[in-house]
């Protein structure tokens, strides 16, 4: 970690990656559902299509962070953007339902580089002191990312259809790598005491650890459940495609704006993670059961709501992680920390999808929201019954 804070030139290509992966990634889930029905012929193929992003980001982020600490969190960004853009390409050349699975899927792959790298270079770039500030800012950018990604999907699917959302971001994506090689500065790795396996298994297992790791996975289990189901919820209660779209960014918008507010309140003393957290589960949580509402307002209040309670967890999850990990494994906590997130980003859609095939959709949400309330209603009990010893 570095003494100083880095100057905004350096930063802007690592919010505008962040950008890239969130409006990549919520763009087309949005427009799946709404869009595709070549494509998707049933709640479990979307729930499918929308999981396998990130089940491909699962498998290679740890990968890809402990490269990043390996060889520089640089270079491994800059090669996840370019290969980011060359698959969304390949589905603008071939435009047939199996390249849009084997698209997705080099997506994810592409994102398992880039993103948790990125994550690597705002801390390091940055002094401790401002942790909550830069992963708020990076956090809020990214969240630019959903709130567009819905609305400016769904326009350019209906404008060209997803062959034009694909070369749009193929277009994006080449160009924030080019910006990232011009202005992201080389970070030298760290030398580093050598880890077994053993080693590795006993930090992945700390609190410290899981805690905050748990907390993200809960978040983007919610936050992806929204994007990719609120616009069935919208259109069964008589929403258009734009409105969908809109109601689905009010989502993002929420938790763009709460998350640099948090990140500052955090550095700031003001808020703990602790109590950020809890809070934030439970506003995601009650923003779930607004989701089982009949009509527009609860697929509004239920947007609001999961943006807000993701827009809390975020930049405290990923703060508590960089203030627990020595620098030279930040490239190798970040990923597995992500690993973590796209578990929740994949399993929230399939529990969902799941549920709703056997039953409704309406209990769908219901058995998520429960588990997002385990969370708090555990850590209430445990506290009072530290007070009562």
């Amino acid at each position: 970690m570095t003494a100083r804070v880095a100057p905004a030139r350096q930063m802007w290509p690592l919010y505008a990656a962040g950008f890239t992966t969130a409006f990549g990634a919520h763009g087309i889930a949005a427009s799946l559902g709404a869009h595709s029905a070549d494509a998707v012929t049933s709640l479990l193929v979307l729930g499918g299509l929308l999981a396998l992003y990130d089940g491909a980001e699962v498998l290679l982020k740890p990968v890809f962070g402990t490269l990043a600490d390996r060889i520089g969190a640089r270079p491994v960004m800059i090669g996840g953007l370019f290969a980011f853009a060359l698959a969304s390409a390949a589905y603008v050349v071939a435009d047939s339902p199996g390249w849009l699975w084997a698209a997705r899927l080099g997506q994810g792959a592409a994102a398992s580089a880039f993103s948790p790298s990125a994550s690597a270079l705002v801390a390091r770039l940055n002094p401790a002191a401002r942790h909550g500030r830069a992963f708020g800012s990076y956090g809020f950018y990214k969240s630019i990312g959903y709130t567009l990604g819905p609305l400016l999907g769904g326009v350019l699917v209906w404008a060209g259809g997803l062959r034009l959302l694909f070369a749009v971001l193929a277009v994006l994506g080449a160009a924030v790598a080019g910006w990232a090689a011009l202005a992201v500065p080389a970070v030298a790795p760290l030398p580093k005491v050598r880890q077994t396996v053993l080693d590795l298994a006993r930090w992945l297992t700390r609190p410290v650890f899981l805690r905050p790791t748990a907390a993200l996975a809960a978040a983007t289990a919610a936050l992806s459940v929204g994007v990719g189901f609120l616009p069935v919820s919208g259109r069964a209660a008589g929403l258009g495609t734009v409105a969908t779209g809109g109601a689905v960014s009010v989502l993002a918008a929420c938790a763009a704006v709460v998350q640099p507010r948090a990140g500052r309140a955090l550095d700031a003393g003001r808020l703990t993670t602790r109590t950020g957290i809890a809070t934030g589960l439970s506003l995601a949580s009650v923003g779930l059961g607004c989701a089982m509402l009949p009509g527009p307002a609860g697929v509004i209040c239920a947007a609001a709501l999961i943006g807000a309670g993701t827009g809390l967890i975020t930049p405290l999850g990923f703060a508590a992680l960089a203030a627990a990990t020595p620098a030279e494994r930040l490239g190798q906590t970040m990923g597995a920390a992500e690993l973590g997130r796209e578990l929740g980003d994949a399993g929230g859609p399939l529990l969902v999808a799941a549920v709703a095939t056997l039953t409704t959709l309406t209990h769908g949400y219901a058995a998520l929201a429960v588990l997002l309330a385990t969370g708090p209603v555990v850590g209430l009990v445990r506290r009072r019954a530290s007070e009562v010893r």
